[in-house]
């Protein structure tokens, strides 16, 4: 498998976060590519405990995938973090879940995921949770 074509997902702990994981496994499929788990906490160093944690989300979303999972500071920058690793891995593609918004709010995004469609360099596949 290639990285320069893996399929990165940006994990979070929330039900758009599994369904990131669930459509980033199934492009990684599609591709016959790698897929790279990438989670980003707002502390300044990261825990085993957190790689822990993220491992097991990962096994309790997608049980019985083997993926290559980052945990990295957010530096307070989430969005920032989480581009730079996008970059580090050599991912192809990036997934990220958004949460479903009112008619209002669907003129605005999170911060963090519009920061990442603007700066990410690569393409994002935003997904919501079912």
């Amino acid at each position: 498998m290639s990285l320069a074509s893996a399929v990165a997902v940006a994990m979070s702990n929330t039900p758009e976060g599994q369904e990131a994981l669930r459509r980033g496994a199934a492009e990684a499929e599609l591709r016959r590519t790698e897929l790279i788990v990438l989670s980003v906490v707002d502390r300044d160093s990261v825990s085993a405990e957190d790689r822990s944690a993220a491992q097991a989300e990962v096994e309790r979303t997608l049980p019985g995938t083997t993926t290559t999972v980052r945990v990295e500071p957010d530096g307070g920058d989430p969005a920032g973090a989480l581009v730079d690793l996008v970059a580090d891995v050599g991912a192809g593609m990036l997934v990220i879940g958004s949460k479903r918004r009112s008619a209002v709010g669907k003129f605005l995004m999170g911060s963090t995921v519009q920061r990442v469609l603007l700066d990410s360099p690569v393409p994002v596949l935003v997904v919501k949770a079912p």
